[in-house]
């Protein structure tokens, strides 16, 4: 181990978006020694991403707003696929993480009475969105950072996590490399928490930026942890769609909460068909689905969307309310919001599946590792309602740094990091180097978009799972031999050949749970089986778990909600 930089800690957070900067602030706060690991910059996070708002059954806009409500809004968007104790536990917090944020610095939006302002949302029954604008994920990341940065935490920027290290069954650290040079870093841990956000780089079509290659994901897996619901997978229901370079880029959802309205290329106000009582402001899955049927019909916008409009409201109102979205469409596309329609259509943009784990801890099967935020699953179910994403990192962020710096403080002595092992993990993430007749990581990572788009998207079917499965067969046999040149210093090549592992892994648990799944559900749609399910797969969770070399898929009953929470939702 002595060739190796290396670093102990009690707390060791990869990743430093919204749910790990709230981990480790915890964490830290326990008295325990926390460092962050990103292999961005701080503060660059996919958080920032979210712009709409955080939702929070605050009550400032109406009063008779309360968790209890929050909790039915979120079973119901979920479609009753939700953990009910991690539904419960974040609509109950979430108003305290955001009075929290407030004393820490956060400035929101405010009411003429000076209360944070809140807005509706798809699928929430009362305005309940605080919000900056719509540079939310912006305020929340901006508040996260500084207050972690006087905590006492350390952070180590561009640097990559390839693999975590084990002392029997309980996690002892982690192999990494810096980005810069190449070279190997060990960290020594009492507790790891996974923090890495989402998978979106697996899909060709994404919202999600550069970082979003599923790693942290893919380094639970493959040490051991469950993945749970891998097939639900949102696809925002608005990404711009023209020009082609920047196809994908989220349109947030706050366009809608404001009074934007859809149309097809008819002029027809479309959600006045999908879903007449809630228009724009149906949850996700519908909006989505919604504007697929249209533009299938051959009712699209000009480049293959639909028209999303907000230029009835008065100019200067949008640009106060959405002055990000009016920026981005002068900037990329040359249109002015305030006068035309925008051209919008699905983008891959969340994971509701991801990292099994415990509703009151946050940690995985595995002794030591916990997870938060998009790289863990249960909170949102089958569809995860705007603006819950944000209090989710802020409620499970918490209670992950809460847990991992208690389970650190609990064991008499670090776990051992077995040199044998380190070495081993140095050579596998050097495998692309010594490979001669391999593809290219460009290539393979091309393919594997299409694979996902093509037959892994919106819309499923049994023959176009099966050829997606194939697909990731020969996919996976090729990363076996992809190839790198250069050298080890500001390779993006060696980088990309490495993310690989983790995309390939979450796609095929994407794949396999979806043709499992025998029914259409939320975010997860089967042409050949139309219809909901509730008696047999209303009752079941898909489980991804590593078995050998292979992935075994199979199904693990749903938590039962405990009665007093099911007449909630019977009397709301």
């Amino acid at each position: 181990m002595e060739k190796f930089e290396t670093h102990e800690y009690d707390v060791i957070i990869i990743g430093a978006g919204g749910a790990g900067l709230r981990a480790a602030i915890e964490a830290s706060n326990k008295g325990c020694s926390t460092a962050i690991v990103c292999k961005s910059l701080l503060g660059k996070a996919h958080t920032v991403m979210a712009e709409g708002g955080v939702a929070a059954a605050m009550g400032n806009m109406e009063g008779e707003d309360n968790w209890k409500t929050h909790f039915c809004d979120t079973i119901r968007g979920g479609k009753f696929m939700n953990n009910w104790r991690m539904a419960e536990l974040h609509a109950k917090e979430a108003p305290d993480r955001i009075r929290e944020l407030e004393q820490w610095g956060a400035v929101f939006d405010r009411t003429p009475e000076g209360k944070i302002n809140q807005r509706p949302f798809g699928g929430h029954t009362h305005k309940r969105l605080c919000h900056v604008g719509d540079r939310t994920g912006l305020e929340l990341i901006r508040t996260l950072q500084d207050k972690g940065v006087h905590s006492g935490i350390d952070v180590y920027m561009e640097c990559t996590v390839s693999q975590l290290l084990k002392d029997g069954e309980k996690v002892s650290g982690a192999l990494a490399y810096w980005r810069e040079t190449g070279r190997f870093v060990v960290f020594k841990a009492k507790a790891i928490i996974i923090c890495t956000g989402g998978l979106g780089r697996a899909y060709k079509i994404t919202s999600n930026s550069w970082e979003c290659t599923g790693d942290g994901i893919g380094l639970a897996y493959e040490a051991g942890a469950e993945l749970l619901d891998a097939e639900f997978v949102q696809f925002h229901p608005t990404g711009m769609v023209w020009p082609p370079g920047v196809q994908g880029i989220l349109v947030t959802e706050a366009v809608r909460g404001e009074g934007g309205i859809l149309r097809n290329s008819e002029g027809f106000r479309i959600m006045e068909k999908y879903d007449p009582e809630r228009m724009e402001l149906s949850t996700r899955d519908v909006v989505a689905k919604a504007i697929y049927h249209e533009v299938k019909g051959g009712r699209g916008s000009e480049h293959g969307g639909m028209y999303l409009d907000i230029s009835h409201r008065p100019a200067e109102y949008i640009k106060k309310k959405l002055p990000s979205m009016y920026m981005q469409f002068m900037e990329l596309a040359d249109v002015d919001i305030t006068k035309g329609p925008m051209e919008v259509g699905p983008t891959t943009h969340y994971t509701m599946g991801g990292i099994r784990v415990e509703p009151e801890t946050a940690a995985t099967r595995v002794p030591g590792l916990y997870a938060g935020g998009e790289a863990a699953a249960g909170m949102h179910g089958a569809n995860r309602l705007g603006g819950n994403s944000l209090s989710d990192l802020l409620v499970f962020g918490r209670r992950a740094g809460l847990s991992a710096a208690e389970h650190a403080q609990g064991l008499s002595a670090a776990p051992t990091v077995d040199a044998g092992q380190i070495e081993d993990a140095a050579n596998s993430a050097l495998e692309p180097f010594n490979s001669k007749e391999g593809d290219d990581p460009y290539a393979i990572h091309r393919d594997l978009q299409d694979n996902m788009q093509d037959y892994v998207g919106i819309m499923r079917s049994e023959d176009d799972l099966k050829k997606g499965i194939d697909g990731l067969e020969q996919i996976k046999q090729r990363l076996k031999t992809v190839r790198t040149d250069g050298s080890r210093p500001f390779n993006p090549g060696w980088h990309l050949a490495l993310e690989l592992r983790a995309m390939v892994v979450i796609s095929e648990a994407i794949a396999r749970g979806a043709l499992q799944r025998k029914e259409s559900r939320g975010a997860h749609t089967r042409l050949d089986y139309p219809e909901t399910d509730a008696e047999t797969y209303g009752k079941i969770n898909s489980i991804a778990a590593k078995s050998g070399k292979d992935m075994d898929v199979s199904t693990a009953p749903l938590p039962q909600m405990p009665d007093e929470l099911k007449k909630l939702l019977e009397d709301k």
